[in-house]
């Protein structure tokens, strides 16, 4: 058996490295393909067998089912890539189209297309560059990232959750809070790696990649996508670090970099050195870990450091810090008279040294202030831009807007945060109806009207951490 891993960016016309012959050389299956079937196997095999080399696995790519289902699972209204071509216009022929694709990636003969650079606004006003493969490319990334993540789901650690089947950013926002609370931990390390994305070095991926991967077309196959380069402004430029965004591969690769990087180590420094309590959590590249004691957190942070450093990695220097925060943190600060302990941000929600109703520690967690000001900003220029739409359309607008905030920050002890944001989202409409005439003026007790027939109401639409943690785990 082998098992193919995958990277999210797209085509470079130069051959890539490896057998020749091989490239050429088709070895479709002659038998009925059943999807289920093959990645069951490959999963035992690899819990069984945790240093065992795939050698087969792209059969399991190129086979025609596989890739009419990653059809059927794309996106309909996504973008599409350099090439033009959407969804809708590639299944005009689709079975054809399907036949061909799985000959050439049969052959050796696929080859991916540049990648189209879009860029996004961040919470700190800079832009985030993301890459828009071409539909086709799409589809092999999908149907080539069901194999290997058959085989790394039986590797990757218990603290990692980013982008992982089953796994959310709420799975890893309860493992912080219960890890805080549960455990005998008193200072927090937040960190974030500096342009993670943008510094993976392809050597070391291809070489963690073929821990697991020994099929030398898959990991050809991944050369092709980390050098084909990306399309910006009518330009071709082409790198031989970091990954692109975007693209149904880009969490893998990522993942299975820091898995060997990252991981494994903290897993073994715990285990060696930590001399109290510690916990890790880690979505993407974004991590959080806890400590006991000072001199562990400040030998962690040191050594950590050191390591990242030896792939090509750094941590953000105004991202990443070391505050003292746990049960014992707001007395220690009232004793300094230094007022209350510091908090941390960590996926969006801002995480403080609390308590509960009956007076015991708990670690509260509010909407992040400032991703609360970029969004309603982002809704005051869509407003703007639909002014003089009808209230039904800016109505179905803002509830879509206020349901998806409240589903993703309707957190346990986060309500007047989330009335807060629906407060705010009701009068950017109420000064937005008002300028749309200068004769007639809106008041707000119709505004207010409105509000209640198209704006839900805010509520805790999650579970206390500890409930969901012992269901999950």
């Amino acid at each position: 058996m082998g098992r193919p891993a995958v990277a999210d960016a797209v085509e470079g016309r130069r051959l890539a490295k490896g057998n020749a012959v091989a490239a050429r050389m088709s070895r479709r299956l002659g038998r009925e393909y059943d999807m289920g079937a093959a990645l069951d196997g490959i999963r035992q095999t690899a819990k069984g067998r945790p240093g065992a080399k795939f050698t087969t696995l792209m059969h399991h790519i190129y086979a025609v089912d596989r890739l009419r289902a990653a059809y059927f699972a794309l996106k309909r209204k996504a973008a599409a890539g350099v090439d033009g071509e959407t969804w809708q216009s590639y299944g005009l022929d689709l079975e054809a189209r399907l036949l061909d694709l799985s000959d050439r990636l049969a052959r050796g003969a696929y080859r991916p297309q540049p990648v189209r650079r879009v860029y996004i606004d961040k919470t700190d006003g800079s832009k985030r560059p993301l890459g828009v493969p071409a539909l086709e490319d799409k589809l092999v990334q999908l149907a080539t990232v069901e194999v290997p993540n058959a085989i790394y789901e039986q590797d990757f650690v218990g603290f990692s959750y980013g982008f992982r089947p089953g796994k959310s950013a709420h799975n890893a926002l309860d493992a912080v809070s219960v890890g805080i609370e549960r455990r005998k931990v008193s200072w927090i390390l937040d960190a974030d790696i500096s342009k993670f994305y943008d510094t993976i070095e392809h050597d070391w991926l291809i070489r963690f990649i073929e821990h697991r991967v020994a099929d030398t077309r898959v990991v050809r196959l991944i050369k092709k996508w980390l050098h084909a380069g990306v399309l910006e402004d009518g330009r071709l430029t082409q790198s031989e670090v970091g990954t692109v965004q975007g693209g149904n591969i880009s969490p893998l690769l990522p993942n299975s970099y820091l898995h060997y990087a990252f991981d494994l180590w903290v897993k073994q420094w715990r285990a060696r050195y930590a001399e109290g309590d510690m916990i890790v959590v880690r979505y993407a590249d974004d991590w959080v870990a806890g400590f006991q004691h000072l001199r562990d957190a400040e030998r962690f942070q040191r050594e950590v450091t050191e390591r990242l450093a030896h792939f090509g990695l750094k941590l953000h220097e105004s991202k990443t810090r070391l505050i003292e925060f746990g049960r014992f943190a707001r007395e220690k600060c009232r004793r300094r008279g230094g007022g209350k302990p510091q908090t941390f941000d960590f996926l969006g929600l801002t995480h403080c040294c609390g308590k509960t109703r009956k007076g015991k520690f708990a670690v509260l967690r509010l909407t992040s202030a400032k991703r609360m000001r970029a969004k309603l900003l982002a809704v005051k220029e869509q407003l703007r831009r639909r002014m003089h739409q009808t209230l039904a359309e800016q109505g179905r607008y803002q509830r879509a807007v206020v349901t998806g905030h409240v589903r993703y920050f309707g957190v346990p002890r986060n309500g007047s945060r989330l009335w807060g944001f629906r407060g705010g989202i009701a009068r950017l409409w109420y000064r937005t109806l008002r300028r749309r005439s200068q004769k007639h003026r809106l008041t707000w007790q119709r505004v207010t009207r409105l509000v209640a027939l198209w704006l839900p109401l805010a509520h805790i639409c999650h579970p206390y951490p500890n409930q969901r943690l012992i269901v999950t785990t």
